[in-house]
């Protein structure tokens, strides 16, 4: 599998957020997002095992494949064998791929591509805009619905998404706010 990084840190944004997790990014995406904050270009072949062996020299039972599109790479057995190792599988996704069976929390964050999923775990919208219609997303079940502002590294345009996004959740409560405090509290 083509892996970006595995690294050791909090979740920091969405339901698990404070939550100690080893993150596996994969490389590789079928969006080009221009907000994207993640190089996918750079990447290490690793075998299941030698990722699930990395994964294992740490404490943490929570593990989140994320990426890129890690549906692109993401497999059966790569869960089984995480299972086997007793962790606990969160995928991050855009949705335009349906995930393999057996992964234990869909986290998908659409990016504007028509979605090949209709059932998730969460649903993590990014908040672009004041006024965003959040209506195109109500034929997609969740159990979390979390509406997250976009970081566009401008402070005052931060804090106008943050404070529209505070308001849309105010007017549609089946919304939550996810702020991605890994950043405000400067961890990776």
């Amino acid at each position: 599998m083509k892996v970006n990084e595995i690294f050791y840190s909090l979740q920091g944004e969405g339901h698990f957020a404070g939550t100690a997790a080893v993150f596996v990014r994969l490389a590789g995406c079928n969006l080009a997002c221009q907000f994207c904050d993640t190089d996918h270009r750079g990447f290490t072949e690793m075998t299941e095992q030698a990722i699930v062996d990395m994964v294992c020299t740490f404490p943490a039972s929570h593990v989140v494949i994320t990426g890129g599109e890690p549906t692109l790479q993401l497999t059966s057995t790569l869960i089984d064998r995480l299972h086997a190792a007793g962790r606990f599988i969160q995928i991050e996704t855009n949705g335009t791929v349906a995930p393999p069976p057996g992964v234990d929390w869909v986290t998908c964050s659409p990016k504007g591509a028509p979605l090949a999923v209709e059932s998730v775990d969460e649903l993590k919208l990014l908040y672009m805009e004041p006024g965003q219609n959040l209506s195109a997303y109500d034929r997609v079940k969740a159990r979390v619905r979390s509406l997250q502002p976009c970081d566009t590294s401008d402070p005052e345009r931060n804090a106008a998404l943050t404070a529209a996004a505070v308001a849309a959740v105010k007017a549609d409560p089946r919304w939550r706010l996810s702020l991605q405090t890994h950043k405000l509290i400067n961890i990776r």
